[in-house]
């Protein structure tokens, strides 16, 4: 194996893959489909015989990933525009388990074991079917439970209770740096912060992450260089 191609094609292919990456979009592995899956396998091995010098011409690594990233993009794009290419490519969603009854059809096509649902509903809290209405397969394969409203969480609603809608909070401090296009989002500026700092007795060094919230409350976590003295995970 030449070593001096391997030192060049290995940032190369990794460049690549990146840029191809970002370019089809963010998704989290849970999300993926197995069309999603498989071209992602694909494009990876490539670039791995990019990087080992498996290809006698890196062009023709770079133009095979480039090639397969544009058929998965030109995919998605048609699959936006047609339900019927989107249900062959994605697949689509299976009631497995509705009022009391278990759908073994349905178990069949999807080509999973009854004991493999009863794992993932157990992994969601839930040991007894009892407390269950109904149970989805998604079509990447994670499992949806919907429990019985008897069995559900109580929220303020049931309560007739009124609650102020939070938003979500913003990160205007970062290990003792002020992110200021974050804290001009929030509508504040430095002097406001300053302020904010100064009530609490912290300087902005001291800061690991501060948070401001649509109610305009400053939620600071200090840096801590101790170790937790009740760690129990060794």
């Amino acid at each position: 194996m030449d070593f001096f191609r391997v030192f060049i094609t290995a940032p190369i292919s990794l460049t690549v893959l990146f840029l191809l990456a970002k370019l089809m979009g963010n998704k989290q592995m849970s999300e993926l489909n197995m069309f999603d899956y498989i071209n992602g396998i694909t494009i990876g091995s490539i670039a791995a015989e990019l990087a080992t010098g498996e290809f006698t011409d890196i062009y023709d690594g770079v133009m095979a990933m480039v090639i397969y990233s544009l058929i998965a993009i030109m995919l998605t794009f048609l699959s936006q525009k047609s339900l019927l290419l989107r249900r062959f490519i994605t697949g689509k969603s299976i009631i497995i388990y509705d009022n009391g009854k278990f759908y073994n059809k349905n178990l069949s096509t999807a080509k999973i074991d009854i004991n493999e649902i009863l794992v993932m509903c157990r992994s969601k809290g839930y040991f007894n079917f009892d407390e269950i209405q109904t149970v989805i397969l998604e079509s990447n394969g994670q499992l949806s439970i919907l429990p019985k409203d008897k069995n559900r969480p109580l929220t303020p609603d049931d309560m007739k209770i009124t609650v102020l809608q939070s938003g979500v909070e913003a990160v205007v401090i970062q290990d003792g740096k002020v992110l200021e296009r974050n804290l001009k989002a929030t509508g504040n500026n430095i002097e406001w912060l300053k302020k904010e700092l100064k009530k609490q007795n912290i300087k902005t060094s001291e800061v690991f992450i501060a948070f401001c919230d649509n109610n305009n409350t400053l939620k600071i976590h200090k840096k801590v260089k101790s170790n937790p003295t009740n760690d129990i995970f060794d």
